[in-house]
């Protein structure tokens, strides 16, 4: 079994309808983080402003015959001085989403998340993949598998709502979201369950907003009609979801990193809830993840800049 290459042909291709986006990106010193700018540059996603000692990335881009002379550099001393100033690039407006390069998450999202320097708002951050998988019709959209490790109920009220946000940038108007649990009935000795069940009240009471929830709601019972019906689940979501809300991060983890190894999901993320996308490079990303992360990110940020200017 193998990836489908243009799985997110249609992202890229909606993504290139506008300028490139610039994205300031954090100490790209390592091949697969700088090849990450570049092609995304190449591919005409994005414009980087490339944050990093300059001796370090003049050395690597000679071994991997990259052409520096196309992209803005801003030359610092160290890996925490990068994070620092690639911050501080979209906190003046001069970068409108971020990258990560190589360096460790912990010291890029510190700066990040900064209260007094860093760009948080007033919603929890959180990691959505987004993934191709060829049995299923449509993108499904996984949250969170990379940051918030055992969140609580309004921790995953923000998450919902980060990816419901994703999900509108992307053009689908009303995302189903699958709040996943080990069974479909509500326990008190199962907290998840309980969660489930309060999330879909917050949004009837429009806490969470601009999509269909249910849950609690087993993986087999949220992404199969038959299995639902056998089970008697009528269920405006079980079937049919977009978006696949996670109990913790250990679950999100598995379940991506399974889809990705056993089912050659293709897959994109990126991080939403901060003033910019974030596109979080792994060394395991092939291009065209990369490609995709970077596309996903840059819709977002248009998205942004266009709904400011409509208002």
């Amino acid at each position: 079994m193998t990836r489908d290459e243009r799985a997110f042909d249609d992202i890229i291709q909606a993504a290139l309808q506008y300028p490139p986006i610039k994205m300031a990106v954090a100490h790209p010193c390592s091949p697969e983080s700088l090849l990450g700018a570049v092609e995304s540059f190449e591919a005409g996603l994005i414009e980087p402003i490339l944050v990093a000692p300059k001796a370090k990335l003049e050395s690597l881009a000679n071994e991997l015959d990259i052409d520096l002379s196309r992209f803005r550099i801003v030359d610092v001393p160290h890996s925490h001085a990068a994070a620092e100033e690639a911050v501080k690039l979209v906190r003046m407006g001069e970068a409108h989403s971020l990258m990560k390069g190589s360096l460790h998450t912990d010291e890029f999202m510190t700066e990040v998340l900064n209260r007094n320097t860093g760009v948080r708002t007033d919603r929890r951050i959180s990691h959505i993949f987004v993934m191709k998988v060829e049995s299923y019709p449509r993108y499904l959209f996984i949250t969170d598998a990379a940051i918030n490790i055992a969140p609580d109920l309004i921790t995953k009220m923000h998450i919902t709502q980060n990816a419901i946000d994703l999900c509108h940038a992307l053009g689908i108007e009303k995302p189903k979201v699958a709040i996943l649990a080990a069974v479909e009935t509500v326990s008190p000795s199962m907290p998840s369950t309980l969660d489930a069940a309060a999330l879909c009240k917050m949004a009837d009471r429009k806490q969470i907003t601009g999509a269909i929830l249910d849950g609690p709601l087993a993986f087999d019972n949220a992404i199969s009609h038959a299995a639902a019906d056998t089970k008697g689940i009528d269920s405006p979501v079980a079937g049919d979801p977009d978006i696949l809300l996670v109990p913790d991060l250990e679950a999100g983890n598995m379940l991506a990193k399974q889809l990705n190894y056993l089912a050659a999901a293709a897959s994109a993320g990126v991080v939403m809830g901060a003033k910019v996308p974030i596109v979080l490079t792994s060394r395991s990303e092939d291009a065209q993840a990369r490609l995709a992360s970077a596309a996903v990110a840059a819709l977002v940020a248009h998205r942004r800049v266009l709904k400011t200017d409509n208002a």
